[in-house]
């Protein structure tokens, strides 16, 4: 036994030493606990292990105390509080007494009679609620409440259940009013798309009949709901909690890269629930990741290999005569000319390595590239190529990059081709939580102020298409005015320019930014002037990680410059094969290439060229190649194409990982490993025998250890190898001639519009945000149109009819549409993309012309 010292008699005892700074000292249920000031006392009891029953509480939502489940008794002074006290809503103090249910007949009592109350008029219909088996009303009544009803009246009903969305369907009379969801909506989404009705006992959860169902994050309010009262209709009655499998995994949707729980049963998903990840996306996820896992079911996936054969048809084949069909043709295209290899951005970490290192050691070339987007690549590429280099590859948390706590905590953020609501959801929530909290400063450089601006109180910079590298430009030159701009313009560039200025500032940088030539520069310029950092958010889940690992025409994995002999020579030893040292052409430079006979053939991978500038000259390039190898997921325009063809596994049916933005790995593992699809890595590693090199990806762990002993490479030597001058300065902006009906397309791809990775699912594009033209307050008066009137946008190839949405505030001189329409990118409808003049017109067109 160990003996404990006493102090020899006489000896004063020792005061205990007081609570920390900033902290207050308190004791719960006779446990001493020193707690922040300000902290609640429901947080101060969870910490040391005790957990107070709750419905309304939710740690990233403001205390309301509606449910009054966590009533507490609470001693201040030597005094009790004449009543039980909730404490969701009491902050601890200095000398607080609080006894929770564990030591309290009075708070057991009170929060007895509390579940009482709240089961008064809540049905019993467990055994056919979608929140059975996982549901805190339910488990508490179970293990605390009563065993019968002494109710003998009707119990409430209402008429169910009630859409509150194509998506989110409400059973009103589950409702104990707790409020998560309505507090969601208006404090994390920033959509009161849900609100509380009347009062008193008729107080009820409704809905906004006047206003248009408009927000991408509903689906974590039936997540929250701690009763059945929100549901899914894609999950309504399809499953019990019980029955079903839960494996982590991470979105596959955007480059935001969320934690996700996805549930599946009998050999397919049934849902998805955001993960708790406080790093990244905390307790939430968009709709989109949330609901569109449909499209792994539907008619056109590939199940086998196709191989066209001397009648010119696809035709099934085993995967050694696909095999063997495909490094036959490959070679030959190799040897004839060259082959292209276009991975596309869905590709996990570990399986963009192995294209990267295919195209090197099998095709012996430097022709691959990621990037897929519906604005064109610049000519040369090399302004993005060099900004990459210098600003992106190498960065991560704690190596200088910038982070979605960091983002948190920003004096000021400035917004440049980027949208974060539609192209990165959960950046726009972080934003929306430091402007809540914090008073976060955000500004936005483009033509018009967007939904999700307005929600972030942000300010726009007025730039029409093409000017905003000179925008930026000014805001290096501090305490100056450009009345160009306009009094508030001027006023509001002058106030960022002094934001940026401030430690932690942060230019998040969206791909669309590469469309416009020198704002990639002018964005360094920017950074170098003022100090701040730069985030850059592409829109594709694998973007980040391709490009660290060398599915670049410019950069070997680890970002090590394929100029650079010594770094050559680092890949060379790791591979024991020659790495090609002439750079390679970006996607639309192979595309040209191979249209104009410059390069033979095309390994494609998850590119669908509805996504790219011009769809009709990408399908021509694909014709024109003598031999292409298609590896998809579900038939496309490219495996009608293809002279070979074969099936790869999705995200969920593969283990992996994906970069996100930030710069952090984020793995998952497979959710359906049974369906026995292979990943792209091992089928270019097999396929890469056959044409007698080895890649040694025939599994991820195998790739990623490979890159792990590659490394990376000091950042500043490949931003001196790729652009020894360093940035280049740009041009006047290009000047477009306009006529008083012609205007500047802007653009970019909503979150929800309409492409094959949400196929399948129709209640969440029932959610999707209408398609519309939008136009300042001037521009739709000098046309003579309103609200929902219809305007004809035409541009070199065709005209398209939408109604319009006047929008302040707006440039007048430019235009807004979506970059896909109908699920067609924009392009193929009226011929041209971004930056772009248009003309507009009021009416609908005329034959062709409408839509």
């Amino acid at each position: 036994m160990t003996q404990v010292a006493t102090p020899p008699a006489g000896t004063p005892e020792q005061e205990p030493p007081g609570p920390p700074p900033g902290h207050v000292r308190l004791t719960i249920d006779g446990v001493q606990v020193d707690a922040p000031k300000g902290e609640l006392v429901i947080r101060a009891a969870e910490r040391i292990g005790t957990a107070i029953p709750r419905f309304c509480d939710h740690p990233l939502l403001d205390p309301v105390g509606a449910c009054r489940q966590c009533l507490v008794e609470v001693e201040m002074g030597g005094r009790k509080m004449p009543k039980p006290q909730a404490a969701c809503t009491q902050t601890v103090a200095d000398g607080m007494v609080v006894n929770t249910q564990l030591s309290s007949p009075v708070a057991e009592q009170a929060q007895r009679s509390n579940l009482e109350f709240l089961l008064l008029n809540h049905p019993l219909d467990c055994p056919i609620c979608d929140k059975g088996g996982e549901c805190p009303l339910q488990n508490q009544t179970l293990a605390n409440g009563p065993s019968a009803s002494r109710l003998r009246d009707p119990k409430r009903v209402f008429t169910k259940p009630i859409p509150v969305s194509t998506q989110i369907l409400l059973d009103r009379e589950r409702c104990v009013l707790c409020q998560r969801c309505t507090r969601f909506s208006a404090q994390i989404a920033g959509d009161r798309f849900i609100d509380l009705l009347e009062r008193g006992s008729a107080q009820q959860i409704g809905i906004n009949r006047t206003e248009p169902f408009q927000s991408y994050f509903s689906g974590n309010t039936i997540q929250i709901c701690p009763v059945g009262a929100l549901t899914s209709a894609a999950y309504r009655f399809r499953a019990r909690p019980f029955d079903l499998v839960s494996t982590p995994t991470t979105c596959e949707h955007c480059a935001s890269g969320c934690s996700l729980r996805t549930d599946s049963r009998a050999g397919g998903i049934t849902r998805r629930l955001a993960a708790d990840d406080p790093q990244v996306n905390e307790e939430w996820n968009c709709d989109k990741g949330r609901f569109a896992f449909t499209y792994l079911r539907q008619g056109d996936r590939l199940t086998q290999p196709l191989v066209r054969n001397a009648d010119g048809m696809l035709r099934p084949a085993s995967w050694t005569d696909a095999m063997a069909a495909a490094a036959r043709g490959l070679l030959q295209a190799r040897d004839a000319g060259g082959v292209g290899v276009l991975p596309g951005g869905r590709v996990s970490v570990t399986d963009a390595y192995a294209y990267a290192k295919f195209a090197r050691v099998a095709l012996r070339s430097n022709d691959i590239d990621f990037r897929v987007r519906d604005t064109p690549v610049l000519d040369n590429g090399a302004e993005e190529a060099g900004f990459l280099a210098r600003r992106v590859v190498g960065r991560g948390p704690g190596r200088g990059g910038v982070t979605h706590q960091e983002l948190e905590h920003a004096p000021a953020v400035l917004l440049v081709g980027f949208e974060p609501e539609d192209e990165s959801p959960i950046v726009f929530l972080r934003l929306r939580k430091a402007v809540r909290s914090r008073g976060l400063a955000v500004f936005a450089v483009g033509a018009l102020a967007t939904r999700g601006l307005e929600k972030l109180d942000g300010t726009l910079l007025p730039a029409t298409p093409g000017t905003e590298p000179a925008v930026l430009a000014g805001l290096t030159r501090e305490g100056t005015a450009d009345t160009g701009l306009g009094e508030a313009a001027a006023a509001a560039r002058n106030r960022l320019g002094a934001a940026l200025r401030s430690a932690g500032a942060v230019l998040l940088v969206g791909e669309r930014a590469a469309a416009v030539p020198g704002l990639l520069t002018a964005v360094e310029t920017l950074a170098d002037a003022t100090g701040a950092r730069i985030g850059w958010v592409p829109r594709r889940a694998g973007d980040r990680g391709a490009l660290e690992v060398g599915a670049f025409p410019t950069l070997l994995p680890g970002g090590r410059p394929v100029t650079d002999a010594a770094a050559r020579a680092e890949v060379e030893a790791a591979w024991g094969v020659p790495v090609p040292e002439t750079p390679g052409r970006d996607t639309g430079g192979i595309l040209a290439a191979v249209r104009d006979g410059d390069l033979s053939g095309l390994v494609i991978g998850g590119v669908d060229p509805a996504d790219l500038p011009d769809p009709g000259a990408a399908l021509t390039a694909v014709t024109a190649a003598s031999f292409v190898v298609s590896l998809e997921i579900r038939a496309s325009a490219v495996t009608e194409l293809a002279d070979v063809v074969l099936p790869v596994a999705a995200a969920p049916e593969k283990p992996g990982a994906f970069m996100n933005w930030e710069g952090r790995m984020r793995p998952f593992a497979a959710v359906l490993p049974e369906v026995g699809r292979l990943d792209e890595g091992r089928v270019l590693d097999t396929l890469g025998v056959e044409m007698d090199v080895d890649l040694y990806t025939q599994t991820p762990a195998a790739a990623a250890g490979e890159l792990g002993r590659l490394g990376g490479w000091p950042a500043e030597r490949t931003a001196a190898a790729i652009d020894p001058a360093g940035p280049v300065r740009s041009g006047p902006p290009e000047s477009h001639g306009l006529t008083p009906h012609d205007k500047v397309l802007t653009s970019w791809r909503p979150l929800l519009d309409g492409g094959r990775m949400t196929d399948g699912e129709p209640a969440l594009a029932g959610t999707a945000r209408p398609e519309v033209v939008r136009l300042s307050a001037a521009s739709a008066q000098a046309l003579g149109v309103v609200d929902g009137a219809p305007v004809t946008v035409r541009g070199p190839g065709g005209g398209l009819t939408l109604p319009v949405a006047v929008t302040e505030p707006m440039r007048t001189d430019a235009v807004w549409l979506p970059a896909r329409v109908g699920g067609r990118p924009l392009s193929a409808w009226i011929g041209t993309s971004a930056g772009h003049a248009v003309r507009v017109m009021a009416g609908a067109g005329i034959g062709r012309e409408a839509r």
